[in-house]
């Protein structure tokens, strides 16, 4: 349930004490470690009751006793899934707050039945994966790695007049599928810039699009008329494989698709003769499967780059979104609405 605007977050055992609500963290072991070692996690004891060095990775095997007094679960990758029984040891619970992007991994129905408010820090982990959108765009207009290659290899000054015929960042068009935090986020990167910029989004009304400096138009439109495709669409049944043998074959000789959103929304089989011929190149760095055989063609080609999945938060972008869900957490401490809430109806929607 998406909580309204105004709405308190207090729970019914929620009293007018200055008290702290209980807290408890759920999230996978490795990346507990790493938010410990940043230290994003001790603000989170200014603004609520919980012990930061421990985290719960099963339900089932957590203490009971502890759980029948949580109020808030901080959640982050790793989170164990909230089922009917996990959420029945947890009587308390009146809010999730999830430190990273996408909650369909342990936000279950009966969250939502029971009137539990959510958050999600994906509008920060937006932001670096539009930062590297926006790289990926930039480099694969300009050609970056097609002539650091050469460079490489000949160890010459190449002639760059003859080279870059054709290629650069002025007036390039720009197709960006799927108006999402992040492909929103990446158009506002890009509109300074003199780029054409074109958006395909169904939940998007064309004044809207407009409203957002961007031409709306079909998806098969944006794939023949543009330079540079960034996939920024949701993994939903309806969006796997939209890019299937016969919109890859929509790509102008010389486009770049670029994937940081899911890898089943790309048939990777009917793209790789398309980038083994040279015809297309491509940014990819989420793939079906996730990691690619060792026999795939793409580890070795000039015209693709290939990255393991981190466009998203890494490092030290990992205390952005620990600090947004602290936010958050201070917020509901505060009996305030979230800032950055969750519904059912949005869920089905995103990635």
């Amino acid at each position: 349930m998406l909580v309204p605007e105004g709405t308190l977050l207090n729970g019914p055992d929620r009293t007018d004490a200055p008290q702290l609500p209980r807290a408890a963290l759920a999230m996978g072991h490795d990346i507990h470690s790493s938010l410990l070692a940043e230290g994003a996690l001790d603000r989170l004891r200014a603004v609520a009751s919980v012990d930061t060095a421990t985290h719960i990775t099963d339900f089932g095997t957590a203490d009971g006793t502890e759980l029948a007094y949580v109020e808030v679960l901080f959640t982050h990758w790793g989170a164990p899934l909230l089922t009917e029984d996990a959420l029945n040891r947890m009587p308390r619970l009146r809010a999730v707050v999830h430190a990273a992007g996408s909650i369909k991994h342990h936000v279950t129905e009966s969250v939502w039945q029971r009137g539990i408010a959510v958050s999600s820090a994906a509008a920060a982990n937006a932001l670096p994966v539009a930062e590297f959108t926006l790289a990926a765009i930039l480099f694969a207009n300009k050609r970056v790695l097609d002539i650091a290659r050469v460079y490489a290899d000949t160890r010459q000054q190449p002639a760059l007049l003859p080279y870059f015929a054709g290629h650069g960042n002025y007036h390039r068009t720009v197709g960006i599928v799927g108006a999402s935090r992040i492909g929103r986020r990446v158009v506002e990167l890009l509109r300074p810039l003199d780029l054409d910029l074109l958006v395909h989004d169904p939940y998007v009304a064309p004044d809207e699009a407009r409203a957002l400096g961007v031409e709306p138009v079909g998806l098969d439109e944006l794939v023949e008329r543009s330079h540079v495709v960034s996939i920024h669409a949701p993994q939903l049944p309806e969006t796997r494989h939209m890019f299937d043998a016969n919109r890859i074959s929509l790509l102008r000789d010389g486009a770049t698709l670029i994937n940081t959103a899911r890898g089943s929304l790309v048939d990777t089989e009917a793209l790789t003769p398309h980038l083994v011929s040279g015809r297309i190149h491509a940014v990819l760095d989420v793939t079906e499967p996730d990691v690619l055989p060792d026999s795939s063609p793409l580890y070795g080609l000039p015209n693709v780059l290939l990255t393991p999945h981190i466009a998203g938060s890494l490092g030290n972008e990992l205390g952005r979104m620990t600090h947004w869900a602290v936010d958050e957490v201070h917020r509901y401490a505060q009996g305030l609405p979230f800032a950055h809430g969750v519904g059912p109806d949005e869920l089905a929607r995103s990635a």
